[in-house]
Order: C-alpha cells, then structure tokens, then sequence
C-alpha cells in the first residue's frame, strides 16, 4: 500500500464521537503526544493496537487503515470518465503515473485492473514513441494476466484473456496468441434462449426479453466483426469476397446498424473501403468513403452504446451490465480526430489522392467532423 490514512481517520472518528486525545491515550494505554502523533501522521500505532483502536472506533481494521481494496462500479465508471478527459487535457506521462498509482492501491479489485488495462489500450497511441507504446502495451498484458488468475467472475476472465490475446498482438507476439485462444475456439451454445424461457416461466417476460435482446445485439456485433475479419482472407476470390461484401452491407441495412452503433459502421466503411482499393475498386472505395463521411457528419454525437426502437431494453441492460454502460472509452473529441483521421491519415487510401470526391470527402470531414 503506497499510503496510510489512519491519522485522517482516528482524527474524523474521535472528534465524531466528542473523545479527547486524552481519553483515547488513557484507554489504549499511551501518552497524549502518541496519540497526537498518530493523527498527524508523524509516527503510526504499532500494528499489535490496531485491532483495540478499531474496536473502540466500532469500525473494521481496513476502515482504520483507510485501506479500499475494492472500488463499486460507480467508482470506476467514474474514475474511467475521469482519466479519459485526463489524457485529452493533460500530459501522457502525468496520466499514466496516475493510472499506475490506482492500479497499485486497488490492486485486488480486477474490475478496475481492467478498466485500468483497456484505458492503457485505448490511449498508449499518444505515448512519446514507438517503444513506449510497446512498453506500455506489455503493462496492459500484465494487468490481463492478473486479472485471469484472480478473478471469480469468469466473463471477466473471458474479456481479459480477448483483451491479453489482443496487447500480445499488437506486440507481434502471434505464437502466443494462437496457443492462448485455440482452446477457447469451440462449438457454440447460447444461453440466451434457456434463460429467457426460465424467465418466462415465472411470469417474468419483460427481463425474457430484455436477455434475448441482449443476446441479439452481441451476435449481431460479434458477427459483424467476424465478416470484417474474413474479408481480408477473399481478396483472391472474386465470388466469395463479393458475397463476403455484400453480406455486411446487408447486416447493416437489416439491423439499422448505422442509427444502432454508428461507431463500428464506420469501422466497417473504412475496413471495406481499404479493401477497394487493395483491388483497384477506387469507385467503390469513393461510395463507401462518401457513406462514412455523411455518417460521421450527422446528428450520431455524442456516440454512445444505445439501443433503438426495436431493441428498446437494451438501454438498461447496458447501463447494468457494463461498467462503463454506454460510454465509450475515449473522450467525444478524441474519438471524432480519429474518425477524420482514419481517412485523412490513411496510407491505404493514397491511390485516390488525385481524385475530387476524395478531396470532396476530406474536406468535409474537416469541415463538419471537426467543428
């Protein structure tokens, strides 16, 4: 533990109680100056009195302490917000000597440890270089790995070995990687629809629906990114990479992804927009850029996690099951100079440099993205 507060706590809870430092020297046996000591924090009680001052304070040890080993969602969802504005405002280094300092104090508290990880994640493009981008990406890993082995929340678990796997490979640690994630490759069984029956059994159907919903939304978005990851692979095959194509444009015209989660769409129009132009398809690679930039410049700010008129109890779900709830885990404007930077910034899209939609397009990602 970094720090004590034990002098701010004994100073709160005596004074709270109307006790002198005389009576609370007379009961633990101690002079006054000891006492006083103790609540400025020049010397500390020896550790054998800490279980009779917290007795006499009626409090646990750890609340003597000041000791928090554990942070509510609240807390971290807070925390998260916090520190995310820290690294727009504020200097890199500053922030992650912050970030490590919390992960330090509550390290036994896994939830925060993977917020703490996934803010690294999130951020450690704003390191000074390369190298303290790796660097920084190994602590991430590391902070993964503890999660894993102390966690007893297995969907906990679950997200820190995707989110490990993820910092290995960015390290360019693939080997890794493969034998971390191929036993978790395995025939699928969702439990969404044994769930939801149990609900309605007992009369509950709103909270039924509720998980089929939810159930919904992640296959819909675990399938989405599962077409993206694909398509690179079809590049040879004509007939496959058009179907492969077409069926993601269709996913998202079905599930109105683009008014659902504008965020990955436009992941999706510039993944598919590259692959355009690794096919010497620039038409196509322009209607897709004009698709991202009339979606990127429309009403979809602040972006958010959210559901829809179809998906109407997914709001709740997301604020009680996400520990950040709908919030993503960057900042507004952070996430829109990505959002132009993805196009701007872009060596994939260098072949369409002398075209005027692809100017067109810059410029009005500049103008009404940025504004």
């Amino acid at each position: 533990m970094k720090e004590l507060n034990i002098g701010r706590i004994l100073t709160e809870n005596r004074r709270r109680r109307g006790i002198t430092q005389d009576e609370l020297a007379e009961y633990m046996g101690v002079s006054k100056a000891s006492v006083s000591k103790w609540e400025t924090a020049a010397t500390y009680p020896d550790i054998t009195m800490l279980p009779r001052l917290a007795t006499y304070f009626n409090i646990s040890i750890d609340e003597l302490i000041g000791y928090e080993p554990q942070m509510t969602r609240e807390d971290i969802r807070s925390l998260y917000r916090k520190i995310s504005r820290d690294f727009s405002e504020k200097p890199f280094d500053q922030v992650m000597e912050h970030c490590r300092e919390i992960s330090k104090k509550y390290f036994s508290c896994t939830p925060l440890l993977f917020q703490m990880g996934c803010l690294y994640v999130n951020h450690c493009a704003l390191a000074g270089s390369p190298e303290e981008i790796m660097r920084i990406l190994e602590e991430a890993a590391e902070l993964f790995v503890r999660i894993r082995k102390e966690s007893q929340d297995a969907q906990l678990v679950s997200q820190a070995l995707n989110m490990e796997a993820f910092c290995l490979l960015r390290l360019g640690r693939a080997n890794e990687v493969i034998e971390m994630l191929t036993p978790a490759i395995r025939l699928r069984t969702a439990p969404e629809p044994l769930l939801s029956s149990a609900h309605c059994m007992t009369g509950n159907a709103r909270e039924a629906g509720r998980i089929l919903q939810a159930g919904m939304y992640q296959t819909v978005i675990e399938l989405l990114n599962l077409l993206l990851a694909y398509i690179p692979l079809c590049r040879e095959n004509d007939r496959t990479f058009e179907q492969t194509f077409d069926r993601i444009l269709d996913l998202i015209a079905s599930f109105r992804m683009e008014a659902l989660h504008p965020g990955i769409i436009l992941t999706a129009y510039i993944s598919l927009a590259q692959e355009s132009v690794s096919r010497e398809e620039n038409e196509k690679a322009l209607d897709l850029l004009e698709r991202y930039a009339e979606l990127a410049a429309s009403g979809i700010y602040p972006l958010y996690l959210h559901g829809d008129s179809y998906f109407d109890l997914l709001d709740e779900w997301l604020e009680e099951n996400c520990a950040l709830g709908g919030d993503l885990p960057r900042t507004q404007a952070a996430v829109q100079k990505d959002i132009v930077r993805a196009v701007t910034e872009n060596p994939a899209f260098a072949p369409l440099g002398g075209s005027i939609r692809y100017k067109s397009i810059l410029q009005r990602l500049e103008r009404e993205v940025l504004s």
